[in-house]
């Protein structure tokens, strides 16, 4: 009897040496060079804005430090009433590669992000256009290092799995697990480079850089205007247009702080996990109907576990149900205590906390399941397409 319940602990033990087995060989970008060329060309770098003035600063600056010499930063001010324009106009009074654009109201149909990013990208002139968060940092090898690869292998669309600054408790107990769902479902850089499917196919948004050429082929980002997730969009319209397309991972090139606080991360990621997740699934009723159901597994993973040793306390159950129990939350202790440290850079405590995270992300599931289609992200209401 002991031994059935050891091979049903084998999803537990197995499942993350799994995903990290496919995370291996991602290609980084510190294998490119930090060099530029004396003929660079002219690179355009364009933030949509909205609300961000805690951020900006930090990521004009950064981008304005890049060792690319042929640059031109286009912040696109998405109607902030929060003072984010007058934050940049202040840098670009001192900096003439420092534009920015005053957003016009968002069309229908299109979500601001996209809006933005397509004012952005009329008003450029570089031959090559990058596409950057509010929230991020850039280090000054990252433009030079990101252009080395687009030349080398005659890449249209390139894209950098950055390191996720956690600042706070939430951030650091939910944030790991939602990124190691994706990293279940899609593997590492690798895995996502080799794929030959287009829901395979997945982009960080807080960079995208595409050729002029390819991003008027594809139809800029008119052509994802009603996408939740825009990156992943783009991602696979790319593939199906038959363009090259690339991701590498630039922990220490980029960096993102993209919530910070609890009720952040909830919104952030009900915008996000279920609307992207329909588009990464076969075509049909069917699969769209189970994908709640299919985001659920790894929360209740997570969770089942620790749970039935906390309900041993309180009501009798068998010998082998507690083996099993106990089992598995030593392995996902000890397998979290390893991503927190490794990938995260934080203390391996924090594995003590991944019931409550669960908890957290089924309820981002169940909200993000419950709302459909409908999106509401910075005081804006979007139908997701």
């Amino acid at each position: 009897m002991t031994e059935a319940w050891i091979i049903a602990s084998l999803p537990w033990l197995l499942g993350p040496v799994i995903t990290a087995l496919r995370a291996r060989g991602s290609p980084s970008l510190d294998a490119e060079s930090a060099s530029a060329p004396a003929d660079a060309a002219l690179v355009s770098v364009i933030v949509p804005a909205r609300n961000e003035a805690r951020n900006i600063e930090r990521c004009v600056s950064s981008i304005l430090g890049s060792g690319w010499p042929a640059l031109e930063l286009i912040v696109v001010d998405d109607r902030s009433d929060d003072g984010t324009g007058t934050l940049v106009r202040a840098i670009g009074a001192r900096e003439a590669r420092v534009r920015v654009i005053d957003g016009t109201p968002v069309p229908d149909g299109w979500f601001g992000k996209q809006w933005a990013c397509a004012q952005g990208a009329r008003e450029s002139r570089g031959s090559t256009l990058i596409f950057t968060d509010a929230d991020t940092a850039h280090a000054p090898d990252l433009i030079p290092r990101t252009m080395h690869a687009m030349r080398a292998r005659a890449i249209d669309f390139f894209t950098v799995g950055g390191f996720q600054e956690l600042g706070s408790f939430w951030e650091r107990v939910v944030m790991p697990q939602v990124f190691y769902m994706l990293a279940t479902r899609y593997g590492g850089a690798g895995a996502v480079n080799r794929a030959r499917r287009s829901r395979d196919k997945i982009a960080n948004g807080q960079y995208l850089c595409l050729t002029r050429g390819a991003y008027d082929s594809i139809g800029g980002h008119e052509s994802v205007r009603g996408k939740a997730a825009e990156d992943l969009a783009l991602a696979q319209l790319v593939h199906e247009r038959g363009l090259r397309s690339e991701l590498a991972m630039g922990p220490d090139q980029l960096s993102t702080r993209m919530y910070t606080s609890l009720a952040e991360v909830v919104n952030g990621w009900t915008k996000n996990i279920v609307t992207a997740g329909a588009d990464t699934l076969p075509a049909g009723v069917v699969p769209r109907l189970l994908l709640p159901l299919l985001l659920l597994v790894i929360p209740l993973m997570h969770l089942a576990p620790p749970a039935t040793l906390i309900a041993s306390a309180f009501v009798s159950l068998p010998t082998q149900v507690i083996f099993w129990a106990r089992t598995c939350t030593l392995a996902l202790a000890v397998w979290w205590a390893v991503i927190y440290v490794r990938a995260f850079r934080q203390s391996p405590l924090y594995a003590l906390a991944l019931p409550l995270g669960a908890i957290v992300v089924l309820f981002i599931i169940a909200r993000a399941t419950v709302r459909g289609r409908g999106v509401e992200w910075k005081g804006r209401r979007y139908q997701a397409g």
